[in-house]
């Protein structure tokens, strides 16, 4: 791997990681169409992770550091005695819905391998139908009537939904972000709401993830010197920096719509590249 293939890669998943137009799949093509698919991209593909995952902590650092704050004090009145759900503060309640999100991803990861072998394998038909999928699931948070909630305001069944869209965005194609961001608008939120909830519910699904591929990755010959991966981390930490405030400009300005358009047109583009490479018995490179 060369700086230049770095560098791209880095671009790549610091746009896509938080545009809802799902990272893993756009590095599932660039891997494929310059023949750089299979396991040894997995470490990787896992530090720049982990770069993403420094931008969105940057941006929610202010709410991120009260949740923290808030996580202790729960933590604190547990031993204490003094712990109660039900006379719960509005920011102990966005923490259990945070748990609950994060816990439904948790059956999922049995199947980490099955999620992970379509963008390992040589073809891209299901990146094509998952890219599809992710268009009509943009398509119907961006008819659906504007919420009213706040985070504080979520209930349980909420939650659960959220996490369960999030834990189907472990196939490659299929976006975390536009998925997350989606089931918060279905769930009744503010769309900036839903894009906060969706950003800061990220940071445990990404470092989780992050940690397990880069313990696998180790183990693989990944093709990436130092060099490209520290010019991978710090790219994609800015490049996501930058994703993160155009998405929250796009949600304000009532222009979410282009990302679904991108995402279908990417989808039978995707789908009928595979049908050619079917036809020619191998894939096409650059």
């Amino acid at each position: 791997m060369t700086v230049f293939d770095a560098l791209w890669q880095a671009i790549i998943q610091g746009l896509t990681e938080f545009l809802p137009v799902s990272s893993s799949g756009h590095l599932s093509l660039y891997q494929h169409f310059t023949g750089n698919s299979g396991e040894g991209a997995l470490m990787f593909s896992a530090l720049l992770h982990l770069g993403t995952l420094a931008a969105v902590v940057f941006v929610f650092r202010k709410q991120i550091l009260v949740l923290i704050s808030e996580f202790f004090a729960m933590i604190k009145d547990i031993f204490t005695g003094r712990f109660s759900i039900k006379n719960a503060e509005p920011e102990r309640r966005v923490i259990f819905m945070f748990i609950i999100s994060t816990a439904v991803l948790i059956p999922f990861y049995i199947f980490k391998g099955f999620f992970e072998s379509f963008s390992e394998d040589s073809g891209i038909f299901a990146e094509g139908l998952c890219f599809l999928y992710t268009a009509a699931l943009l398509f119907m948070a961006d008819m659906t009537d504007r919420g009213s909630k706040y985070m504080t305001d979520l209930k349980y069944r909420d939650a659960v939904r959220i996490g369960f869209f999030q834990a189907v965005a472990l196939l490659p194609g299929v976006s975390r972000s536009g998925s997350t961001i989606s089931a918060g608008i279905f769930s009744g939120l503010k769309r900036e709401e839903a894009v906060s909830y969706s950003f800061i519910l990220g940071i445990p699904a990404i470092l989780g993830g992050g940690i397990v591929e880069l313990k696998d990755g180790i183990e693989q010959h990944s093709g990436a010197g130092v060099v490209q991966c520290i010019v991978g981390v710090i790219v994609a930490a800015i490049v996501g920096f930058l994703a993160i405030k155009l998405v929250q400009w796009l949600i304000k300005t009532d222009r979410f719509k282009i990302f679904y358009i991108y995402t279908a047109a990417l989808g039978v583009v995707v789908i009928i590249i595979s049908i050619i490479e079917a036809i020619l018995g191998k894939p096409i490179t650059f």
